[in-house]
């Protein structure tokens, strides 16, 4: 019997080392994308990035969101080039038949962009980039999910901008707030609507640390 526990010993003690989470450098101020982390148990801390946010001519969405979590999270790396962690980038954009929505400007832009997304489809993409100072290694993704939204009345509307909710949320409504009153339908990843696909992090992070130990061991 004692032979036959321990190979079953070895294989929880594999597993669990293999599901350590290495910490992480935020490179966000975002409240959302640190609930995430920190429900997951993922060791983090924040140091906020500062970059130009503007689209370039031509750029479409999906190249948008991912050159700025990669700005993002080099721009942490700028700040500390010496810290050993993994800096992650990420940047979430709503996006309705060609039109992009960031973070509402006031609440008139609040309520623009939420009479747009009313009784329709849209899409919800997050770039999401994580990037190596020691070694300026980088691997960059995105996640792309449809929500729709349930027909809002004018009253409805004014309610919600109302609340204030929307007023830091790129599409202005938070899926975890009030704004599920709202939502009929989600089709992908619902914590990339929240701000960060989590699930894609971590496949990025788990190839760094898997090519880490691989690399070590040829030492």
């Amino acid at each position: 019997m004692e032979n036959e526990r321990a190979p079953q010993a070895v294989r929880t003690k594999a597993f669990t080392s293999a599901m350590r989470l290495e910490p992480l450098i935020l490179a966000s101020a975002s409240p959302r994308r640190a609930e995430i982390l920190r429900a997951v148990g993922w060791p983090f801390e924040t140091m906020a990035a500062n970059v130009d946010e503007s689209i370039k001519p031509q750029e479409s969405v999906s190249e948008y969101v991912q050159r700025l979590a990669r700005a993002k999270a080099e721009s942490v790396i700028a700040l500390a080039p010496h810290r050993t962690e993994l800096v992650l980038g990420a940047d979430t954009v709503v996006t309705v038949e060609g039109e992009v929505f960031g973070k509402p400007r006031d609440a008139d832009d609040a309520r623009r962009m939420l009479k747009r997304l009313n009784n329709r489809w849209h899409e919800v993409l997050t770039g999401v980039a994580l990037v190596r100072a020691v070694d300026k290694r980088c691997a960059v993704a995105y996640e792309q999910t449809r929500v729709r939204f349930a027909a809002m009345s004018d009253a409805e509307i004014d309610w919600y901008v109302g609340t204030g909710e929307p007023a830091d949320k790129a599409g202005a409504y938070a899926v975890q707030g009030r704004a599920a009153l709202f939502i009929k339908k989600i089709e992908g990843d619902y914590w990339n609507v929240v701000g960060l696909p989590v699930r894609l992090v971590y496949e990025l992070a788990r190839d760094f640390w898997t090519n880490a130990k691989e690399e070590k061991g040829r030492f």
